[in-house]
């Protein structure tokens, strides 16, 4: 009585926006792998991550204000492929304050022209599309690095 299943419910369903949301950040924006490699630079790396996720959810948010839908049906992944393509055209020094807007409002209808379709019952598995290349690890400098020969072909003895 006390919490009614239409919240939980609700509450569920914004908890699963959520893990989108981080996907959004690791696989999209590509931060599963952290390329720095001292503590300080790792965390100026998921800063500059953050600072751009949140200038780009703020974009897909205006721009859903302006078409009049909700945000969780724009695409981030499309908003990220929008905004590369229109950066060069916004991003001229020689553009009239008027032509800059008019590019704003291009760039907000080419961000929501394709809403993300919601697909009840959906299952989404954590798995891998491809099978890692059977490569060995660089572990040391490349000019210390031994190659293993024939690594495809090796096999260890039968006990």
């Amino acid at each position: 009585m006390q919490y009614p299943a239409e919240e939980i419910a609700e509450l569920y369903f914004k908890r699963w926006d959520v893990e989108l949301f981080f996907r959004d950040i690791k696989i999209t924006m590509g931060l599963d792998i952290l390329r720095c490699q001292t503590p300080e630079m790792v965390r100026k790396e998921i800063l500059m991550h953050f600072i751009a996720y949140n200038c780009i959810r703020r974009l897909m948010c205006e721009a859903a204000k302006e078409a009049n839908i909700e945000v969780r049906v724009v695409s981030f992944k499309g908003s990220v492929q929008a905004l590369r393509n229109w950066e060069p055209h916004l991003n001229q020094a020689k553009i009239s304050g008027s032509e800059r807007f008019r590019l704003i409002c291009d760039l907000y209808e080419a961000m929501t022209n394709t809403p993300v379709k919601q697909r009840p019952g959906r299952s989404e598995p954590r798995c891998l599309k491809r099978r890692k290349k059977n490569y060995q690890l660089m572990t040391s400098p490349r000019h210390e690095m031994k190659e293993i020969q024939h690594r495809n072909n090796y096999h260890a003895a039968a006990a």
